[in-house]
This record gives C-alpha cells, structure tokens and sequence, in this order.
C-alpha cells in the first residue's frame, strides 16, 4: 500500500451518491481521490465541474485496479457491484460499497467470499452505522437499559418514488435493482440486524406499480417480533424505527431524531451528530479499517445479512402470488 497518510481512493459511479461521496473525499484528509468514473459522459462532466483539479475517466477498470489505488469506493448501479468489488478485491483494493451489497444472492455471497480470501478492508455504507442516535440506542440497549426487547417496528412513508434527487437513476424506479426496500429499510434492517442478531422474514406483502408502492412484512430477530411497513402515497415522506422494550423504548425518526419512552409518553434526547453521521464520517472510519483498525462500519458478512431479509420479501411476495 501506498506509505503516506492519506488513502488514495478511486471513485466509481458519479450519480447522487457518488457525487456526494466525491464532494465529501475531494478536500479529505484521510483520503486522496486517485480516479473517478462513470461511463456516462454527462455524468463525468457535471463531477468535473465542481472538481476541475480531480482526474476523471470513462472505465470504471481503471478508477478499480489502476495503479495508484489504494482503495475503491463503488456507488454504481447494484447490478454491476459484484462485478467491480471481486475485481478490486482481487488486485488487492480495499473496497467500501454502497448499499444494497446486491440484487443477487449467490453474487453478494461470492462478495463476501472474494472479501474473505483478499483479507481486505471491506464495508457497506449503512448512514446508521454510526448516526449518533443509532449509537446511543445500540449502547442503551446492550447496557440492559431498554429491559427485555418486546419488539421492534420501521416504518416508511413517500409522496413519490424515486425521491426527487434520484430521478436520474432509471435504476432506483424499477423492481429489479431499485425501490424503497431496498434503498431505505435495508438501513433500518441493518441496524435491527446489528442490535438482535440476524433476522428471518415470516410473512411477506409487496405491491409494485414499477418498483414497491406498499410492503408489510414480520420478521423474526430470534424471538423477537420485527414488523416492517412502507407505503408511497399522498403523505408526508418520513422515516420511523421503534424498539419497544420493557423497562424503556428507542425511537428515531429523519434518520437522526431521537425519543424515548417509558409510561408517561416520548420525551426527546439530545443527539448532536457533529463530525459524524456523514460522508465524511464515514470515509474516515473506512480510511481506519483500511489501516488495519477496528470500524463501526458494517463489513460485507452484515451486508449480505440484510440483502437476504431484503431480497427474501421479494421472493415470499412472488411465491405467494403464484
């Protein structure tokens, strides 16, 4: 690896999360970005723009295997995740990946394997990883504080799908590779999965018109209830996960707000994020993981945890619907 200080990084995939991710890595100081591409044009121009100082490139090839590259950060479309991470792992890249691992199974199961044979770093982006509200909530709970856990709930709702930033992305809109499952519950399944265990899906409903337009599932944590809805209709968008327990409850609504519950109702908690919580965050504990040192990123075996509960709601709906 590189000597220096900073992680030279090479960037594949300039949509919105690749641009915020390149906006984030351009001025870091744990990384360097070595290269970034897409294969749209219009794509590299609008990232040239804003960095006219960064090297750009058509192949995603290069920006993974090049020389001069360190690690990989991998923001295309999921179909195509499989494909670019086993090629980085295996020339020795450190890779850390949006969400979902991928559409796949045997191909996310195969990411995994590639991570474990390579011996590299490797990491999901889950914004819940170590969102200050996720964290307090992880901590309470393994200090006995939330009692015994009754249960757990998240729930969903969009005025429309794709959300307005990722209107660009054809992807995000159709049941292969998009949806809110698998772009918005696979956060809030992580983190369920992160604080009960793994977690198996006993009941599934997916309406689609295009990708997912309603979803109601339970799903099991050991033997604890899970219950998963989402919904895109005329409503407000907003986001909510709900874990009851016996002596005290968690709640996070907007991915940062914090509640918590005992007899009397929900009293707010304080939760300042500050440094983390964000791109840049989290591209500084992927630059400690690449070193060597422990992350609270989630690695590849987590990620495939949750493509699994994810990709099973598609497959219940479809066997039920036979």
């Amino acid at each position: 690896m590189h000597t220096d200080q900073r992680i030279r990084l090479g960037v594949v995939g300039l949509g919105a999360m690749g641009r915020a991710m390149l906006d984030a890595a351009a001025d870091h100081p744990d990384v360097e970005v070595a290269l970034a591409a897409d294969p749209s044009p219009a794509a590299v121009e609008r990232s040239r723009t804003a960095h006219p100082h960064l090297a750009f490139t058509a192949s995603p090839e290069r920006a993974l295997t090049g020389d001069g590259v360190d690690a990989v950060y991998i923001a295309s479309p999921p179909a195509t995740h499989a494909r670019h991470a086993i090629g980085a792992m295996k020339a020795g890249r450190a890779v850390f990946c949006e969400k979902p691992l991928a559409v796949d199974l045997d191909e996310g199961a195969e990411m995994v394997a590639a991570a474990e044979a390579s011996g590299v770093a490797n990491a999901l982006n889950f914004v819940l990883s170590d969102r200050r509200a996720a964290v307090k909530v992880l901590a309470a709970v393994r200090a006995g504080e939330a009692g015994e856990v009754l249960g757990v709930e998240m729930r969903f709702a969009f005025p429309e799908w794709p959300r307005a930033f990722q209107r660009d992305a054809a992807w995000v809109a159709g049941p292969a590779q998009g949806g809110f499952l698998r772009e918005v519950a696979s956060h809030f399944v992580f983190l369920t999965d992160r604080l009960l265990g793994p977690l198996d899906v006993a009941d599934a409903a997916v309406d689609y018109s295009g990708a997912e337009r309603f979803a109601a599932a339970t799903l099991r944590a050991g033997d604890v209830p899970v219950r998963l809805s989402g919904q895109v209709a005329a409503v407000p968008e907003s986001y909510e996960w709900t874990l009851y327990g016996s002596r005290r409850s968690y709640r996070i609504t907007g991915w940062s707000r914090l509640e918590t519950a005992g007899a009397h109702g929900w009293t707010p908690v304080p939760v300042d994020d500050g440094p983390h919580g964000d791109e840049r965050a989290r591209l500084a504990e992927f630059a400690r993981a690449v070193r060597g040192e422990t992350t609270t990123l989630a690695d590849f075996a987590a990620g495939l945890r949750v493509q699994r509960v994810i990709e099973t709601l598609h497959l219940r709906n479809r066997e039920q619907h036979r």
